[in-house]
């Protein structure tokens, strides 16, 4: 059995809302509210959910660029949550991201040469021919022309952007990206591109990644599990074409009826969603989703539903099947 790279287990981020003259505490937004979930070596999994749920949050917690609430991180047997920042920057070398907007992500005062070679820098490559090398061959990789190191980010189209934002990531040979919607800001017919890259990537690297999007024939293109989010909660996680064929969650029911199909004769029923997602400064009792679901029950507006296996590697937050 192979053994997970990363274990995500409690994991929690909520942040402080500050009010009044002497800017006190005043409330409290629990964007990623206990959440738990393993990712096995060379597998990619995809988190789900509309804006605002938390997936975003969740990868930046995990590498700990803003530092988690509650619960632990598993990296290759090292507590991430423990270690210190000495440590922590250490270890990012096998730990990437990739970011959603390729205009932002990249300095625009520096080449691309520049901008690829820094993480090379911070982590001991002091040569500065061998990190030229580098720059190339990682240029070559992803599918843009070595002569194009010496020119700025303005020059580049966003799909460029985002192969440039894929090199730098690849730098240190990583074993983990958390890719939080790379391909979001991009045109559709260049988004294709990239997934496709990206999945060559994995293969010829041996890549792990978490790829975080709200676009789910995005995330079924490219993903090997799938975990769906709903208000800071992960509501249900299996293989992909489990999640596809057999939802069980009502949010995420709901979810795959908006998707169109390609198939004329294959009619699917719209679940339309009553209302508007709560407040997470103010989530609802119970079950967060009952206040939208179709399928509520008195005991959703009481109790918090155990994330637990109802079926083989098919995990659901719901009294439906606790």
């Amino acid at each position: 059995m192979a053994k997970p790279l990363l274990e995500v287990s409690g994991l929690k981020k909520h942040f402080d809302i500050k009010g009044g003259v002497f800017g006190r505490k005043v409330g409290t937004v629990q964007a990623v509210n206990d959440i738990s979930f393993t990712v096995m070596e060379g597998e990619i999994l995809g988190i789900v959910g509309e804006s605002g749920c938390g997936k975003s949050t969740t990868g930046k917690a995990i590498l700990r660029l803003i530092e988690p609430t509650e619960g632990k991180v598993t990296f290759e047997d090292h507590d991430l949550t423990n270690l210190s920042d000495e440590e922590m920057r250490k270890l990012r070398r096998d730990m990437q991201m990739i970011f959603q907007d390729p205009y932002a992500s990249l300095n625009p005062r520096h080449t691309v040469e520049k901008i690829i070679s820094e993480p090379l820098l911070i982590h001991g490559v002091k040569s500065s021919e061998q990190r030229s090398q580098r720059v190339k061959e990682l240029l070559e990789v992803v599918g843009l022309n070595p002569y194009h190191a010496t020119r700025y980010p303005h020059q580049f189209s966003g799909g460029q952007r985002q192969r440039i934002g894929i090199a730098r990531a690849l730098a240190n040979n990583p074993k983990l990206i958390i890719c939080d919607e790379p391909v979001s800001a991009l045109d559709v017919s260049v988004q294709s591109q990239i997934l496709n890259l990206m999945s060559e990537l994995r293969d010829e690297f041996n890549l792990t990644y978490i790829f975080i999007a709200h676009d789910l024939s995005v995330v079924k293109h490219i993903s090997d599990r799938v975990g769906v989010m709903y208000l800071g909660n992960m509501v249900e996680l299996t293989e992909k074409d489990k999640l596809y064929e057999d939802p069980k969650h009502p949010y995420t029911q709901a979810l795959l009826s908006a998707v169109p199909s390609l198939d004329p004769d294959i009619r699917k029923e719209r679940i339309i969603l009553q209302g508007d997602v709560p407040d997470p400064a103010n989530p609802p009792t119970g079950c967060v989703f009952h206040t939208r679901c179709p399928k509520a029950m008195e005991v959703c507006k009481q109790e918090k539903p155990m994330f637990s296996e109802v079926e083989d590697r098919h995990f659901v937050a719901c009294h439906l099947y606790n």
